[in-house]
């Protein structure tokens, strides 16, 4: 008897639990034939901006190349078709038996129920093995049994239960089948502003590379985004190109390694704040800052056009935004300076922000950039209170010092050099290309934030 596994956020073949678990589970029953499924929304897939489309296309091209070309795309306009189609899948292939890794999203956990409820139904079994994180969400509690809600106790809890021995493909006589093809094609609608790279193999490379290139200087490097100080593996951890697992099991007791395995429970922690609170994939961890005042109409509105097109005048927002939408990706200590600048310099809801992310990222995670995104705004989890103001302008001097980055998504600059291109206002050609001037004043505005903060706690 046959098994079929459905690939979901786990676009690889090695250290994946679910999909060991289908071949082992093949080979038991005297069948070693597993057909792997993907399930694809067309719909959906239309709406995605064109980076994440490509992102998207070339990890599953990438999957499909590994599996000998024989990954089988199943039309999915809704989890309740997706999982009609799997039982006609389980029908036609004479399997009982669907494994898939497990999901803790809001979004994941509604999809695998409504899929589990249909088999079920039809006599079939869904298998949930595994996960995206090295521990499950909801795992980590404290001695009370409630979940953490600040990162730092949590990050001591998890380090005791992660686990870090990756999981091999068993080495069986595998054989990958095909179901009579669909015609289902996945191909990119839109542009892509650059070609993307992406799948199993090139995460690996890119860990690879890291480990020689900045692993033992990141927790030196990592805030400057003039260097490549971080390990560009956000877009595979999304996709599921590569296991935490796979990363921590490579890591030595250096402060550098330390830091790195923080960033990687950082992401772990937020799966679990999420896991708890599902309502805060769009909605306030606090909800007292609810009632903080934002500017709304049409002035708001040109605001937030100008910070989505990185035309503020402040070159540190601006070079992140538009690195964002040069490559669907933006350095993690930018991605808080903009956040911060939105939030508390043009007084505009994080919703708005956290809603663009999504739509531009490649590596977009709804856990980390949700609560990302509320940690700069003060509503998030952990000691980040609302008066936290980055200053634009100060932390691009700190964390882009000779103003490289700058210079590298903002031509209207890069006449200008060194730290220069980070107050163009002090200098006597600072304008001649036609770069903005600021949009506002960020002391007033870093004072008026604080006003507004101060309303609500009156109330």
């Amino acid at each position: 008897m046959s098994s079929i596994f459905w690939f979901r956020k786990d676009l690889r073949l090695q250290d994946n639990e679910a999909l060991s678990a289908t071949v082992r589970a093949a080979s038991q029953n005297s069948d070693n034939t597993v057909f792997c499924l993907f399930g694809f929304n067309s719909a959906s897939f239309e709406q995605l901006e064109g980076i994440r489309q490509h992102s998207l296309t070339e990890s599953i091209r990438a999957l499909d190349k590994s599996l000998d070309g024989k990954l089988n795309i199943v039309a999915k306009s809704n989890a309740q078709e997706f999982s009609k189609e799997l039982v006609a899948a389980c029908s036609k292939t004479s399997s009982l038996e669907v494994y898939a890794m497990q999901s803790f999203d809001p979004e994941g956990v509604a999809e695998q129920e409504i899929v589990a409820k249909e088999l079920i139904a039809n006599g079939l079994a869904l298998h949930l093995v595994g996960s995206a994180y090295a521990v499950n969400p909801g795992t980590v509690t404290k001695q009370d049994g409630l979940n953490y809600r600040v990162y730092t106790p949590f990050y001591k809890a998890w380090n005791q239960l992660a686990n870090i021995e990756p999981v091999k493909l068993p080495s069986l006589q595998t054989t990958w089948g095909t179901l009579p093809k669909q015609n289902i094609s996945i191909e990119p609608s839109k542009s892509s502003p650059l070609k993307v790279i992406a799948g199993e193999e090139f995460a690996l490379r890119t860990f690879r590379r890291f480990k020689e290139r900045a692993l033992d200087d990141y927790d030196e490097q990592r805030n400057r985004a003039d260097l490549s100080g971080t390990s560009h593996l956000s877009h595979a951890l999304a996709h599921g190109e590569i296991h935490p697992r796979t990363l921590l099991a490579q890591l030595g007791d250096s402060n550098a390694h330390e830091v790195f395995r923080k960033e990687i429970a950082w992401r772990e922690f937020y799966a679990d704040v999420l896991h708890h609170y599902p309502h805060t994939v769009n909605d306030y961890y606090e909800p007292k800052f609810k009632q903080l005042k934002y500017d709304t109409g049409s002035d708001a509105q040109k605001k937030f056009e100008l910070w989505c097109k990185g035309e503020t005048g402040f070159p540190m927002v601006d070079a992140g935004m538009r690195q964002l939408l040069a490559e669907g990706w933006m350095h993690n200590r930018v991605r808080m300076i903009v956040a911060s600048f939105l939030v508390k310099d043009l007084h505009l809801e994080w919703t708005w922000g956290a809603a663009h992310f999504e739509a531009h990222l490649s590596d977009f995670d709804p856990a980390s950039n949700s609560h990302g995104w509320q940690w700069t705004a003060g509503c998030g989890t952990d000691a980040s209170p609302y008066y936290r103001i980055f200053n634009p302008i100060l932390q691009g001097l700190k964390f882009d010092p000779n103003g490289d980055y700058v210079r590298k998504y903002i031509p209207e600059l890069r006449h200008l050099s060194d730290s220069s291109a980070h107050e163009p206002w002090e200098v006597f050609d600072g304008y001649s290309n036609g770069y903005a001037e600021p949009m506002v004043d960020h002391s007033l505005e870093r004072n008026e934030a604080l006003a507004r903060l101060e309303e609500i706690k009156a109330k």
